[in-house]
């Protein structure tokens, strides 16, 4: 037995699966349009009561419908905005990880550098203290002359005061006597 009207349009819009989107949107909608295809879907989705049809006493039993799927569409738009939304966490996240290591290379650089004037200035400096040591080794090697002669001249005056001790003692005992 074939339905006929209202069940015949209950039967279409069961069976009937919404068409897929021409554009795929990833940015979010506005509450207000999800609302509006929920609604739509949910209205196409009830089942209608049929009439009553004058058959005499015969009771017609409601058709037995499966609980409505979510919409397809709108999960897909759901898991491509959260998608959206951890991919570009991710690439900041990235993004921020390479610009720490950009912003440390260029410190380390900074770092070098310096380290590689100050070595260069004490270069330099060590550079000048060897000159000016070798101009003052002339009068280094005089001081270490004048060293020598003074310890010289030290051994020849404690040899000179032991004689003159003894030849006091040699004056002295010539005196007693």
């Amino acid at each position: 037995m074939a339905a006929t009207g209202d069940e015949a349009a209950a039967m279409d819009s069961i069976s009937k699966a919404p068409a897929p989107p021409t554009e795929l949107n990833l940015t979010a909608e506005p509450e207000n349009s999800r609302e509006a295809t929920t609604s739509d879907t949910t209205e196409n989705q009830k089942p209608k009561r049929p009439s009553n049809n004058n058959d005499g006493g015969v009771e017609t039993a409601e058709e037995a419908t499966e609980p409505a799927e979510p919409d397809i569409n709108e999960l897909c738009r759901d898991m491509f905005d959260k998608m959206s939304v951890f991919l570009q966490g991710e690439l900041t996240a990235t993004c921020e990880d390479y610009k720490l290591l950009e912003n440390m290379n260029k410190l380390t650089s900074l770092k070098y550098m310096e380290m590689k004037d100050i070595s260069i200035n004490i270069s330099r400096n060590l550079q000048d203290l060897n000159q000016k040591y070798a101009s003052l080794q002339p009068y280094l090697d005089q001081i270490n002359q004048i060293e020598e002669q003074v310890t010289a001249l030290e051994q020849a005056a404690y040899k000179l005061d032991t004689y003159s001790k003894k030849l006091e003692a040699k004056f002295k005992k010539l005196e007693k006597r």
